[in-house]
């Protein structure tokens, strides 16, 4: 059985939305960050399915495929390579290969993937698609990029959750940004 991964960039504050532009300060200046891109080039690496609601699918369809030459870290080759699943009612033509538009209940629908034989199956954005699926129970470990910054307003991760299982702290490691990464498994 595969394993569904919420992977998110978040405040020390619990924001997830990046309107305020947070992702900055770990990442401005002369940060090195090569740790950074080395730990999301190996957990890439770990999963051959890329989850996605509509709305950020799109955004990421417009962008990264223009963005392959230009892309250090390695995302673009990534996402243009790797089987995506889109939870969509009003997506027709994904025109992104490979791509699967996931209609049905989503409970059922994620099921199904997880029982496929393969990697981990990541969520990254996606808020209200990640809000649905840990609402649901469907969620196996979250990946926390926790950025040094207090934004103070917008989207959080467990906003009025309430259905979250108990966590346990797998892995933390810190990189030279300032950016800490914390790893939960749902017990």
């Amino acid at each position: 059985m595969r394993d569904l991964i919420i992977t998110e960039n978040i405040t020390i504050d619990g924001v997830i939305d990046a309107a305020e532009n947070w992702f900055g300060p770990a990442g401005s200046g002369d940060a090195d960050q090569s740790d950074m891109i080395a730990a999301i080039a190996e957990q890439r690496e770990a999963a051959d399915a890329f989850l996605t609601g509509r709305v950020t699918f799109e955004a990421m369809r417009s962008y990264w495929p223009k963005h392959v030459d230009d892309d250090e870290a390695g995302v673009a080759e990534y996402l243009n390579r790797v089987h995506k699943y889109v939870v969509s009612a009003t997506l027709e033509d994904p025109a992104w290969e490979p791509t699967t538009v996931l209609r049905g209940p989503l409970d059922e629908e994620i099921a199904a993937l997880k029982d496929t034989p393969g990697a981990d199956v990541v969520v990254t954005g996606s808020i209200t698609l990640v809000r649905d699926l840990v609402a649901k129970g469907l969620v196996d470990e979250y990946r926390l990029f926790v950025y040094p910054v207090v934004v103070g307003r917008g989207a959080r991760l467990f906003e009025n959750a309430t259905q979250v299982p108990p966590l346990e702290l797998v892995e933390t490691r810190p990189f030279r940004s300032g950016v800490v990464l914390l790893r939960y498994r749902v017990r």
